[in-house]
């Protein structure tokens, strides 16, 4: 039996950004039951010279909508990656399950074969087909940008486990 680009995508797509939203409600809860500035966790990270909260949740849903539209054939939807707040980046989880949402299953399938460009200019990369592009990149990428926003909630002390990371599909 073999899996379509599809099942093999949106939903890991759809159960890692839900456990995510998830785990940003409990991380906001714990910063006003702890009384921590919102911002101590939205900008913290695990090393001086990784992405600090906020930009690895921005980019875990650019990974995500981005998969998803360029294996269905169309373009994805840009976001300003302004969000400075636990509210926005709910929305912004939300405004990428709604677009993950609006895409065919079959529109999915249909770019197993065909090339996938991803970036621009000297940037950019090439992928053969959309299956290498996906289990070789875009699902490794998204899965270590939504880990590392765990661990860094993790590491500073939200009371969070391994299941809320998986979540629940």
């Amino acid at each position: 039996m073999s899996h379509s680009l599809y099942a093999a995508s949106v939903p890991v797509f759809r159960q890692l950004l839900g456990s995510l939203a998830a785990v940003l409600e409990k991380t906001e809860a714990y910063t006003l039951e702890r009384r921590i500035e919102p911002d101590a966790l939205l900008q913290a990270r695990l090393f001086p010279d990784m992405f600090p909260l906020a930009r690895q949740i921005q980019i875990a849903t650019d990974f995500a909508k981005g998969a998803g539209a360029r294996l269905a054939g169309v373009e994805p939807p840009r976001y300003e990656d302004g969000e400075r707040t636990f509210t926005e980046l709910q929305q912004r989880i939300t405004r990428t399950l709604g677009f993950l949402d609006s895409l065919a299953p079959g529109d999915i399938d249909a770019g197993a074969t065909r090339p996938i460009t991803h970036g621009s200019g000297e940037r950019a990369r090439h992928f053969d087909t959309g299956a290498i592009y996906l289990t070789h990149f875009a699902m490794p990428q998204f899965c270590f940008h939504t880990t590392t926003a765990y661990a860094i909630l993790r590491h500073n002390g939200v009371p969070i486990g391994k299941r809320d990371f998986i979540g629940s599909y």
